[in-house]
């Protein structure tokens, strides 16, 4: 009966404007041969860490054409999970800084609210996924804010569009009009434009520093491969995961 009541409602939505949500997914394929290659990944040749595989393919998806290879989902998790609505799970999809020894880093607002809620509560989970080779790459673990001269220094690493971003601020305030944004953006413009090195005080990188790491390759069989990475004292161990 559930299914049913879905189908109807998503039919009843879905002829108001147009087009029929149920019919547009049964339509659609995951890994079409012609777009996607699913190269074999083999547990036994995997090397020891998370990161050097994540090196590997992001190197891979890249040279396979993935447009956005370096965009990622963030999940955080809202303050208290004790307190009235505390503890609910927020995701986005934010821009990969970099990865190496120190971390997978991203970068945005303290007072953001994802900044507030890693202030609150300093551990997250990030998601990769591309589809021209059917892989996800899934980390998560403790949240480490950079320094100030290090955040600063990665901003004006980048373009000159991204810092007239950070200095329009007020990330996750309510906005009054699209006016209102428009008049903040072209002034945030103009001072970068001016001053590439003016500096976005609340701007933060941070890094993520996995304890855990998972690499999914899919197969067209649905014998999909999930390689983990668990973090110990003595560092990594791999093994593997039921699809």
């Amino acid at each position: 009966m559930g299914t049913g009541s879905a189908s109807a409602s998503g039919s009843a939505a879905g002829s108001g404007s147009g087009t029929d949500l149920h019919e547009l997914l049964k339509s659609l394929r995951v890994w079409a041969p012609e777009v996607t290659k699913l190269p074999p990944l083999d547990p036994t040749a995997a090397p020891d860490t998370p990161l050097a595989l994540f090196t590997t393919w992001f190197a891979e998806a890249v040279a396979a054409g993935e447009t956005e290879p370096h965009v990622m989902s963030l999940a955080t998790r809202d303050g208290d999970p004790e307190s009235e609505g505390g503890g609910l799970p927020d995701v986005r999809m934010v821009m990969l800084h970099g990865a190496d020894a120190e971390g997978w880093s991203f970068a945005t607002h303290a007072t953001s609210r994802k900044g507030h809620q890693l202030k609150g509560f300093a551990y997250a989970a990030l998601a990769f996924y591309w589809p021209l080779l059917g892989r996800q790459v899934r980390l998560r673990g403790p949240v480490i804010p950079a320094t100030p001269t290090e955040s600063q220094a990665d901003l004006h690493a980048h373009s000159t569009g991204a810092l007239a971003a950070a200095l329009t601020g007020h990330q996750s305030e309510v906005l009054s009009s699209l006016g209102e944004l428009a008049q903040t953006s072209e002034a945030a413009w103009e001072l970068a434009q001016r001053e590439p090195k003016a500096p976005a005080p609340s701007w933060t990188l941070y890094r993520v520093f996995p304890d855990e790491a998972e690499f999914f390759q899919g197969d067209a069989l649905r014998r999909h491969v999930r390689l983990s990475y668990v973090r110990g004292e003595r560092g990594w161990s791999k093994g593997l995961l039921w699809p």
